[in-house]
């Protein structure tokens, strides 16, 4: 472990080419355990010395904020879900930049969670409970419970008791293992590296159900960005694997590197999507103008 902080304590500190370039934004949510700050200035370091530009980190609390900050300009890169990567927008201003790898895979799972002493054992269990939802923009922490319910012709407010959203992964697991929820839907990413770094909190939780197999929340870049900047910050993160400190900053985040993948891995999502607008009108996604 000391190894690790002195290679990152010696990181030299980049000296930025042009004088007076503007910092290149990168939005995040709670896709990451962004409580995390210094590992985040790890991580900008890194980005600035390959860069050699400022990178800068705003954080947010919901999907939608990010979003909205790539649509009025005021980032240039987001890491985030696949739900609302794949909602439409007029015009379009986002891209694909690059997806994670995790555990050998640009996958993960929705998880539906439940203290670990209750009786619950299937998701059915959970009717007339407290649920808590995480984001409102969350393929696995919303998108995909509400195609549960509508399998079986359900409604979040006439199944569960209460619903309410966390807006956080880590706080629906803290809330489900401190029984302030009955149960809850999570990304199986989060889950697994709370199990890591905070199993005290993991261990009071119990799977019950498990997802298929979805597109990993992607990173993102926005129209118009220089095509040399994007190109760069593709490259930087799709080589983080190739060195030591790359290395480190990529296991501190669980993930085994960042890949380039094709827009169709995400058309699980898309089909979630677009059955819960047909299946309900209040969940269709108006395009963003």
């Amino acid at each position: 472990m000391r190894l690790i902080y002195l290679v990152l304590f010696f990181w030299i500190t980049p000296t930025y080419s042009a004088d007076t370039e503007a910092s290149i934004r990168f939005g995040l949510t709670a896709v990451v355990l962004t409580e995390n700050l210094r590992f985040l200035d790890q991580w900008s370091e890194y980005l600035e010395h390959k860069i050699d530009r400022k990178v800068e980190f705003v954080l947010r609390k919901s999907y939608r904020e990010v979003m909205d900050l790539l649509d009025t300009g005021d980032i240039e890169f987001a890491w985030i879900c696949g739900y609302p990567y794949v909602q439409i927008r007029k015009p379009e201003f986002l891209q694909l930049l690059t997806v994670p790898v995790y555990r050998g895979a640009p996958r993960y799972y929705s998880y539906i969670i439940v203290h670990h002493k209750s009786p619950y054992k299937r998701f059915s269990d959970l009717k007339g409970k407290l649920f808590a939802f995480s984001d409102p923009d969350s393929n696995s922490g919303f998108l995909y419970p509400l195609v549960l319910l509508a399998e079986k012709g359900n409604k979040p407010e006439t199944f569960f008791r209460q619903t309410f959203f966390t807006f956080n992964h880590a706080e629906t697991v803290q809330a489900v293992s401190e029984q302030v929820a009955d149960g809850g839907a999570v990304d199986s990413y989060i889950w697994e590296y709370l199990a890591v770094f905070k199993p005290e909190i993991t261990e009071k939780t119990r799977i019950i159900k498990k997802s298929p197999g979805f597109g990993f929340p992607p990173i993102v870049s926005r129209v118009g960005v220089n095509r040399d900047t994007v190109k760069l910050m593709k490259d930087t993160l799709e080589n983080m694997n190739q060195d030591s400190t790359g290395k480190i900053l990529l296991d501190r985040l669980k993930l085994d590197g960042f890949g380039h993948f094709p827009d169709s891995l995400f058309n699980e999502i898309r089909a979630m999507a677009n059955r819960i607008q047909r299946s309900d009108s209040k969940y269709t996604m108006s395009p963003i103008d």
